[in-house]
This record gives structure tokens, C-alpha cells and sequence, in this order.
């Protein structure tokens, strides 16, 4: 589990297809106090630490994993936003997200608004019905609310703080990004359902 606050932006020093995608990330966090086995959430998608260095650490991503995802779109050099995993006592600054992406939304306006960047974004079909006006999304693993919606569309707001320690800064039209809706809101659709 993860809360969608970001708090390294790594980088992709060397990827390796083998079977499946193997990618070396570099970090800022001690690595020796990263397990093997760890989860890490990779812009938002929950990987498993393989292997250490001083100063990275490897992940492996299946087949399935960048069907789902924009990881199959990384190269060496990209910048990712990255979160370790949740402990007990942890603060909860953002929402409770899995790292488990449920699909892709796409960047299709940006406007500065002040030294804020207001972004729309397109939701795939299936998952629109998830977002709510002041709801909660991960977006590439950053935890954000949610301000308006429009069918498909959403619109979000980025500080000037988000924008300096993630990878927000660096956005665009046409972006891909990783998308994760609220688990509380995949529960309360579900009972919808069934009633």
C-alpha cells in the first residue's frame, strides 16, 4: 500500500528485455535499507525489488504489467516518480493507493493559472464512472483531487510545489499517464451494483 505522495524522482539508468522487462532505477533513497522483495511504486505501478547498488535498485515488469501501463514507453534518462511503501504509523498525507493501475488516461489540455497548471485529462471509458468531483486519483503514483468532471474528462490542479518534486513539472498534451481510481470508490460502485 502507498498514499500517492511522492517522495523521489528517480530515473531509468538501463533497461533489459529478457522474457520480461528488467529496468534499473536510479535514487536518491539508502538503498541499503531496501529489502529484495520490496514493493517501490514506480509512477504509481508496485514493483519488486530484484537486486541493490549503492545508489539504484532493479525491477522486474511483466507482459501484463506494460499492457496496462505506460512503462513499456520508458527509456534510459526518463524521470519517474517514485514512493516506498506504506509502514504502520506512517502518516497518510495523500489516499490509500495499491499501485495497482486499472488503465491509461491522457493529457488533452494544459492551462497556467497563476503559478498553478490546471490539467484535463481523458479517462478511458470503463474507469470514468470511478471519478468524482472532490474525489481522489493517482495519477503516475501522485495522489490529487479531483476538481471537475465532464463524461470522460477530468480536470486537476498542480501546485508549484508538485510540480518541482515530481515529475509533473515535465508534462504535456498527449501524455500518457498512469491511471489508479479510488479504491473507495471501485467498493461503492460494486455495492451499487448489487443492490
Amino acid at each position: 500500500m502507498f498514499t500517492g505522495i511522492v517522495t523521489d524522482m528517480g530515473q531509468v539508468r538501463a533497461l533489459q528485455r529478457r522474457g520480461d522487462l528488467r529496468a534499473r532505477i536510479g535514487t536518491r533513497y539508502d538503498t541499503d535499507g531496501i529489502d529484495i522483495g520490496a514493493s517501490i511504486a514506480c509512477d504509481g505501478v508496485c514493483l519488486t525489488v530484484v537486486e541493490t547498488g549503492p545508489d539504484w535498485f532493479d525491477v522486474e515488469i511483466s507482459a501484463e504489467t506494460l499492457s496496462k501501463t505506460n512503462l513499456g514507453g520508458w527509456a534510459e534518462g526518463r524521470r519517474i516518480n517514485l514512493e516506498r511503501a506504506l509502514k504502520v504509523g506512517d502518516e497518510l498525507g495523500g489516499h490509500i493507493v495499491s499501485g495497482h493501475v486499472d488503465g491509461l488516461a491522457e493529457i488533452v489540455a494544459m492551462t497556467d493559472e497563476g503559478d498553478s497548471t490546471r490539467v484535463t485529462l481523458r479517462a478511458p471509458q470503463p474507469l470514468a464512472r470511478f471519478i468524482a468531483p472532490k474525489g481522489s486519483v493517482a495519477l503516475n503514483g501522485t495522489s490529487l483531487t479531483v476538481n471537475e468532471v465532464d463524461g470522460r474528462d477530468f480536470g486537476i490542479n498542480f501546485i508549484p510545489h508538485t510540480k518541482a518534486v515530481t515529475t509533473w513539472g515535465q508534462a504535456k498534451v498527449g501524455d500518457m499517464v498512469n491511471l489508479e481510481i479510488d479504491t473507495l470508490a471501485r467498493y461503492v460502485a460494486r455495492l451499487a451494483e448489487m443492490s
